[in-house]
């Protein structure tokens, strides 16, 4: 695995490049969470990819000031592809990298032979936010999601620390998977930048209709992979790939929020449906 820094207004991002092959650029969840969120799918996807990822700006080894707004964010996607010296890659998000790579898609399009969004936030509507507040009201116990709730709305003002926030997600990170009582645990090194997540939501609210004006005017192709089981509806991703010309939808059936977690070795697939076009 080779280390980078990538230059942007104010700082860098840092990030890491490992394997040979076709390029694929990774794009974690969040916004505001570590990259530890993907931990394990670098592996699945093989050595037959040369895979980038960062962590996105907000939280150590990258820049931790903003701004962090959705146009931020596709701008610092080209600075990383600028920095490796790739003109093109397959973008794959997941859950906000997934509604990252829709924005990639639409407004640095040429930067990207292809999209994959796995589980994301979708582009139509309210994106899914309001089905998994539902799904989470009825996972997650009463007593633990009252607490979990009140240490959110603080973050989302941007008034609670990150530690607060960070206690707030590991609470409910049962109720990103299949079964309550059988999800894996939370990654023990996982961290979380309040301003990135309250910032960021925050911006990806505002850009919602115009991601959903523009999802007809793609034209590369793009993918879902969703499970049957996360909290993020996957009518979130079904509605948004009807808008998209060509795009295709993959449900797995029986996992949550992290497939490649849930359900090993499904993820790798789909990429390999998604690079032969």
């Amino acid at each position: 695995m080779r280390v980078f820094n990538a230059p942007v207004d104010g700082g860098t991002l840092g990030g890491w490049v490992t394997g040979e092959g076709s390029r694929v650029l990774l794009l974690h969840g969040g916004p505001g969470l570590s990259f530890s969120c993907l931990d394990g799918l670098v592996d699945e996807l093989g050595t037959e990819y040369e895979i980038a990822s960062y962590q996105q700006r907000g939280l150590p080894p990258s820049m931790t000031s903003g701004p962090y707004d959705v146009a931020t964010a596709v701008a610092d996607v080209a600075a990383v592809l600028d920095h490796l010296d790739w003109p093109t890659a397959y973008v794959v998000g997941h859950s906000w990298g997934g509604h990252l790579a829709l924005h990639v898609a639409v407004s640095l399009a040429h930067r990207a032979d292809a999209v994959m969004a796995i589980d994301p936030l979708g582009g139509v509507g309210d994106g899914g936010e309001q089905g998994l507040e539902a799904a989470f009201a009825e996972l997650v116990p009463a007593a633990v999601a009252e607490t979990a709730q009140e240490l959110d709305e603080r973050a989302m003002r941007g008034e609670g620390t990150d530690a607060d926030a960070l206690e707030a997600f590991r609470m409910v990170w049962p109720g990103y998977f299949a079964d309550w009582d059988t999800a894996p645990p939370c990654p023990d090194d996982l961290r979380i930048s309040v301003p990135a997540y309250a910032e960021g939501f925050e911006s990806i609210h505002a850009e919602l209709p115009r991601l959903e004006k523009e999802l007809p005017s793609i034209t590369m192709p793009v993918g879902f992979l969703v499970g049957t089981k996360s909290p993020i509806p996957p009518s979130a991703s079904y509605e948004t790939a009807e808008r998209i010309p060509g795009a295709w939808v993959e449900a797995v059936d029986e996992v949550g929020h992290f497939p490649w977690l849930e359900r090993p070795g499904c993820v790798r697939p789909a990429l390999q449906r998604l690079v032969a076009g």
